[in-house]
C-alpha cells in the first residue's frame, strides 16, 4: 500500500489511548496512559495518520514555551512520534513532519530526536548539547560550604510545584533552551509511581532558603541500594538541580556529593558550561559525556529572528532557502542587538546566504555559523560578514535542556 492512500487528519479527543498506544508499541516500550495524560492532550495539536480505520501514525505537539536568547517565546514541542512497524517505509512520517511544521502557529519548533538520522530532513537541527555526568563520590573531592544562616530543608511533594515553579522561570531568564511548566506538566513531572522507580527510592525534594528564607533553589533526586566489595556503594540519580544564586547551587550540589553511603551521581541534563567542575578539587572523576539535546526547526524564520536577542550589535541580509516552507524562502534584512530587533523581507544583495537548517542550529547561540561555513553550508557575499553574524549570533550561557518531552 502506498502513501497516497494513508489519510492524515487532526486527532479528537477519543483518540488519545490508540495514539498512545501507537507511540508507545514504536518505541518498543509498555506503557498505559493516565488520567493526567489524556488531561494534557492538545487534540487539535496532534496529527493522526489512518488506514481505513486503522491507526498507523502519529506526531502530536505541546503548547509550551521556551527560553531563547534574550527572551522566553512560545514554541511548538514536538512529541509522540511513531509509525506502526507494518506500515514503515511509505512515507507517512514525512507526511506527518511536513503538515505539523506548516501548520504550527509558533515561529518555531524543537524536539528531542530518538533518532538523529531522520529529522535533519525536515530542517532540524540539533541546537543544544547536553553533558551527562557520572560522578566518582570517592575521588570528586567537593570544596566545603562556607558556613551561614541559609539552609536546605526537605519539602513534600504536594507542596512542591506551586514553590519550584518560579525558581524554573528564573532560569528561563538566564538559560536558554529551558522549557516551561504548567500547572499540569508540574504535575507530571512529579508524579512519582512506585512501579516507575526501577527499584530506586522515591524521589526526594531538596530546596535551599538563603538567610531570609526565601527560596532560591531546589534538587530533586533518588537513590538506589548497591553494594561493592569495600561496602556501600550506592547510586544516586540526580533528575534536576536549579538554582538562582551562587550559594545555593554550590550547597544544593555538596549536599548531592557528600550523601552518606553513595559511591556514585549519575546527572544526565547539565550544560556545557555547567559550572559544577569549579565546585570540585578533581574536576577528572567527573565523567563526562557530551551529547544533543534540543533539535530546533524555524517555521517563520523572519518572527524568529524578531524575537530573539543578540549578544552584538548585528546589520545583514540572510538569504534563506527551505524546502518544505515556502514563505521561509527570500531575503531577510536583519537588525538588532542585546535589546531589541526586526527581521524584514528585503531585495537588497545578500550578505550571506544558508538554508534554514543553519539558522535553526545557530538559533538558540550554541554554535557558530563558522562551523557551517567551513563545509560551504553558509557562503560570505560581503566580507567580515560571517564573523559579525556569527559573533552576534552567539549567547553568554550555553543553551540546554533539563528535561526529555
Amino acid at each position: 500500500m502506498g502513501s497516497s492512500e494513508i489519510v492524515l487528519r487532526a486527532a479528537t479527543a477519543d483518540d488519545h489511548d490508540q495514539l498512545w498506544g501507537l507511540f508507545a508499541a514504536a518505541m518498543m516500550f509498555d506503557s498505559t496512559s493516565s488520567d493526567l495524560d489524556r488531561e494534557l492532550f492538545e487534540p487539535e495539536r496532534a496529527l493522526a495518520a489512518t488506514d481505513g480505520d486503522l491507526l498507523v501514525g502519529t506526531a502530536k505537539a505541546l503548547s509550551r514555551d521556551l527560553s531563547i536568547p534574550g527572551a522566553v517565546v512560545p514554541a511548538a514541542h514536538v512529541t509522540g512520534v511513531g509509525v506502526r512497524a507494518t506500515h514503515r517505509r511509505q512515507g507517512i512520517l514525512s507526511r506527518l513532519m511536513s503538515r505539523q511544521l506548516r501548520e504550527a502557529p509558533e515561529a518555531l519548533a524543537v524536539l528531542w530526536a530518538s533518532e538523529a538520522a531522520i529529522y535533519g530532513r525536515f530542517g532540524y537541527a540539533p541546537a543544544a548539547r547536553n553533558v551527562s555526568y557520572e560522578i566518582n563520590l570517592h575521588r570528586v573531592m567537593p570544596h566545603p560550604v562556607p558556613r551561614g544562616a541559609d539552609r536546605i530543608e526537605e519539602l513534600p511533594a504536594e507542596d512542591a510545584a506551586a514553590q519550584l515553579a518560579p525558581l524554573l522561570r528564573a532560569l528561563q531568564v538566564s538559560r536558554p533552551g529551558v522549557s516551561g511548566r504548567s500547572e499540569l506538566l508540574w504535575r507530571k513531572r512529579l508524579l512519582d509511581k512506585p512501579e516507575d522507580r526501577g527499584g530506586a527510592t522515591a524521589r526526594q525534594i531538596l530546596v535551599h532558603r538563603d538567610a531570609t528564607g526565601a527560596l532560591d533553589g531546589y534538587a530533586l533526586w533518588r537513590g538506589k541500594m548497591n553494594w561493592a566489595a569495600e561496602g556501600a556503594a550506592n547510586e544516586v540519580v540526580l533528575e534536576e538541580l536549579v538554582a538562582t544564586d551562587p550559594t545555593a547551587y554550590h550547597a544544593l550540589w555538596h549536599h548531592v556529593l557528600t550523601l552518606d553511603l553513595a559511591g556514585k551521581v549519575q546527572y544526565g541534563h547539565a550544560a556545557v558550561d555547567e559550572p559544577l567542575q569549579q565546585l570540585v578539587s578533581n574536576p577528572a572523576a567527573l565523567v563526562r559525556r557530551l551529547g544533543e539535546s534540543l533539535w530546533v526547526r524555524l517555521t517563520d524564520v523572519s518572527r524568529a529572528l524578531a524575537q530573539r536577542r543578540y549578544a552584538t550589535g548585528v546589520d545583514v541580509v540572510l538569504e534563506v532557502t527551505d524546502d518544505l516552507i515556502e514563505h521561509n524562502n527570500g531575503r531577510f534584512h536583519l537588525t538588532g542587538d542585546s535589546q531589541t530587533a526586526t527581521c524584514e523581507r528585503t531585495e537588497a544583495a545578500p550578505d550571506l546566504s544558508l538554508s534554514v537548517s543553519e539558522l535553526s542550529a545557530t538559533y538558540l547561540g550554541g554554535r557558530s555559523l563558522a562551523e557551517f561555513a567551513a563545509t560551504g553550508r553558509v557562503t560570505e557575499h560581503t566580507p567580515g560578514a560571517l564573523a559579525a553574524t556569527a559573533a552576534a549570533l552567539t549567547w553568554p550561557t550555553a543553551p540546554t535542556s533539563i528535561e526529555i518531552f
